[in-house]
């Protein structure tokens, strides 16, 4: 599945740390996305393995994939994508390289601006799920029984997500499940396991190192092969 701001906000789903069954009463939609997002401020950086289930879409096809993700407030990520093949999404905060080593190819963009809504934002520590989306409740599909579902809508246009499905444990708020549907009618399907909360992690993981005899495309401009 081609990376997109929809994988992005899954920062978020891994960020939320347990509270009390209490606190976990979900009152409204709009107050259960303020605690969600009061946890992921609390975190400054984290790491996990995840796998993720892509299905429909233009080619209305179904994939399955697996791998690990760091990432550390503000703006810097890695996701390595292992199974079935290797690809890398790497952002120091200003640039966001997507490396597929099959294509022998690099292609660099800038991080999203101030002024979009993406979910990407979320990773900058710019954006927040109240003042950026309209919650309401749902049941979100592939959930586990007991869940707390919540629906997310972007209030501005988003040019790749049309919404985003979060299923919590409503003991904890621990997110357990992810679904988002992009603006081509696929949706992303995401489950995490191992996760580790602030950890200090280095910002060199975050520097991406372009490999040798690879071509590297800037806003749509190919380079010359490295």
């Amino acid at each position: 599945m081609r990376f997109s701001s929809a994988a992005l906000v899954l920062g978020l789903a891994i960020a939320a740390s347990p509270l009390t069954a209490r606190q976990a009463a979900p009152g409204t939609p709009e107050q259960l996305a303020a605690r969600i997002q009061q946890r992921y401020d609390a975190i400054r950086d984290f790491e996990a393995s995840f796998v993720q289930t892509y299905q429909g879409g233009l080619l209305r096809t179904k994939t399955t994939e697996e791998g690990t993700v760091a990432i550390k407030r503000p703006g810097r990520m890695r996701w390595i994508y292992t199974k079935p093949e290797r690809k890398e999404f790497v952002s120091n905060g200003e640039r966001v390289y997507s490396y597929l080593p099959v294509d022998k190819q690099v292609i660099v963009s800038p991080v999203p601006a101030d002024d979009q809504t993406t979910p990407a934002l979320f990773l900058t520590g710019r954006g927040h799920l109240v003042r950026d989306f309209n919650a309401s409740f749902t049941v979100v599909p592939g959930a586990g029984q007991g869940t707390l579902g919540l629906k997310l809508v972007p209030k501005k246009s988003d040019p790749e997500v049309e919404w985003l499905m979060l299923a919590v444990d409503p003991s904890t708020l621990q997110i357990r499940h992810l679904v988002a549907l992009d603006r081509q009618g696929g949706q992303s399907s995401f489950a995490f396991s191992n996760l580790k909360e602030n950890r200090n992690l280095s910002d060199k993981i975050f520097e991406f190192q372009v490999p040798r005899g690879v071509d590297v495309i800037t806003n749509g401009v190919p380079a010359n092969r490295r």
